[in-house]
Formats: structure tokens, C-alpha cells, sequence
């Protein structure tokens, strides 16, 4: 009797499925530019930490967390995948109505659907619902900064953005009764500072391929960084070297050990290879090759 296939190995399926037979059908999708350059943390890197950070080059993304007044304690950092979708939807939105405020929806429900969750997994302290909210909170009062930083001609250049996702919230829902329609609507306000980081540069990716890597936030961020370097490479018209060592720094600090990180890394990449077919990417002993390739969204969708 053949093995019953998971929910998530079933999604995967019919993302990998419908991006083979219908490739045209793309959904596009969202994130500011800075955040394919240096990500969030995979894990959780402890609530009592006061800053972290995470380095690709001369290039810096640290945070602080933001603090909760009502329990006196630090909210924590945003980690994992969650974040990740919520500010997929967040730069999408930006992109299509062109302003800072962002309605979420009447429901709990109907917001999770929007951002790619299940409201079918319960109320417990797992469920979306609850992760959902947690992360919420953790994101939108953080303070995130880009830092790039170079000597050039004995000068020491830096230049360095300090934002909030979203200094302004209201948000009405119940976790128990996440159905429930409320009488005031809730929304969002985002900093300008991330709002304008989000028009003037954002990588487009699709939505069908998130939804089959959503499990895992390492792949999520080789995907949209494989889609960012594939059209680099492509309007350079030249393959891009880049060596493990260097990868594992931008996206491995989580990792123990730099082979633990391209251990799994290389199998993410072959998930991600599926799901976005016409990546030219040749893997090798001490780097990662990417040729031009044909982007995973056209370019003038925006």
C-alpha cells in the first residue's frame, strides 16, 4: 500500500506541478532588495540578546528588538518563516496601491490566507494563529538597520538606514475566535523609511514557489537571492562565481559549522531548482556557479 503523502510534500507537488505546466500563470510577489542582501534570523537567537546582526560584505543588516510595555520585557526578534511572508505581502501591497497605510482584513482568517498560512491548524500554541500574532509583534517593532560600510581612496565611506517595518499599528483580531469580524478595521502604517526601500528596488518572485518552500526560511531567502543574482547575471551577460564561504556567511549564521550550512543549503537548492526551472546554477566543491538564466518573474511585471 503506497505511503499517504504529507499536506506539505502534497503542496509542493501541485506548486512544482503548475509552474513546469503553466509558467506564464506566475504570481508575483514582493521583498525590498536589502532583505535579499542580508535576511532575518532562521531561529530564534534568544530574547535576551539586545542586538544581532548579520554581514554579507561591507554590507549589514542588524536589529534591535522592540519592547513591550505592558509585560516589561523585550518583544524578541522576528525569525523563520513568518516575518519573511509577512513582508512579502507587505512590499506587494506597497507596490500595487502605492501607500503606507495597509488594511489587514476583518478577520484573523482571512489575513492568514492572504499571507500564505492555515487557519485550518487550530488555536494551540503552534498553530498559525498564535505564531502569526508572536511574529507579528516582533517585526513591527523592531528597529532594523542597513549599514554599508568601504574604504575608498584612504576615505572610510558608510552609509546607514535606520527604520521600523511599521511604527504604527491597530489591530483588533481574536486568537480564540479568529472568524470573528470586529467592529474597527485593522491595518498597519509602515516607517517611510521601509516604505521607500520598497519602491525603489524590490525583487520580484513568485508566490507559487513560496508556497511550496515556506517550511523552511533558508530557502526562501536562496530563492529570492537566486532570482535576484540570475537577472544580475543575466543583464551583465556573465556568469557570477560565488563561494560557499561567502554564501554561508550571508545566510549560514545560524549554522554551527560552515558544512552543516552547505549541507542544507544544497538541498534546498535542488527544492528550489524545481520550483524555479530556468536556474542556470552549477554547484562546485568551493563555490556556486550562476549563468544567465531566465528570470523567475518578467521583469517589467511590477
Amino acid at each position: 500500500m503506497a505511503k499517504k503523502l504529507s499536506p506539505v510534500m502534497n503542496r509542493y507537488i501541485e506548486s512544482v506541478a503548475s509552474i513546469h505546466q503553466t509558467p506564464q500563470a506566475y504570481e508575483p510577489v514582493f521583498t525590498p532588495r536589502e532583505l535579499v542582501q542580508a535576511t532575518l534570523p532562521h531561529s530564534n537567537p534568544g530574547d535576551d540578546l539586545p542586538t544581532w546582526s548579520r554581514r554579507n560584505g561591507n554590507y549589514v543588516l542588524g536589529i534591535q528588538p522592540g519592547w513591550n510595555y505592558d509585560k516589561d520585557e523585550s518583544f524578541g526578534y522576528p525569525y523563520g518563516t513568518i516575518p519573511r511572508l509577512l513582508i512579502y505581502w507587505i512590499a506587494t501591497e506597497v507596490l500595487r496601491k502605492k501607500q503606507r497605510r495597509l488594511e489587514l482584513g476583518d478577520t484573523l482568517n482571512g489575513f492568514m490566507d492572504k499571507v500564505g498560512l492555515s487557519p485550518e491548524t487550530g488555536g494551540g500554541k503552534r498553530s498559525d494563529a498564535k505564531r502569526l500574532r508572536e511574529q507579528m509583534d516582533r517585526l513591527f517593532h523592531a528597529r532594523i538597520t542597513f549599514q554599508f560600510s568601504a574604504e575608498m581612496q584612504q576615505v572610510r565611506y558608510r552609509n546607514r538606514l535606520d527604520m521600523q517595518v511599521a511604527p504604527k499599528t491597530q489591530v483588533w483580531w481574536s486568537e480564540r475566535q479568529p472568524d470573528q469580524q470586529v467592529m474597527f478595521g485593522s491595518w498597519i502604517e509602515l516607517g517611510d523609511e521601509f516604505y521607500q526601500a520598497i519602491m525603489e528596488c524590490s525583487v520580484p518572485i513568485d508566490m507559487r514557489a513560496l508556497r511550496a518552500l515556506k517550511k523552511s526560511p533558508l530557502a526562501l531567502d536562496l530563492y529570492a537571492w537566486a532570482t535576484f543574482r540570475a537577472v544580475a547575471a543575466t543583464r551583465k551577460g556573465r556568469m557570477q562565481k560565488v563561494p560557499w564561504k561567502a554564501l554561508a556567511q550571508q545566510f549560514g549564521s545560524d549554522y554551527a559549522r560552515p558544512r552543516d550550512f552547505k549541507i542544507k543549503a544544497r538541498a534546498q537548492l535542488k527544492k528550489i531548482q524545481l520550483v524555479y526551472p530556468d536556474l542556470n546554477l552549477e554547484e562546485q566543491d568551493d563555490y556556486l556557479i550562476i549563468r544567465p538564466s531566465l528570470p523567475a518573474i518578467p521583469e517589467k511585471v511590477k
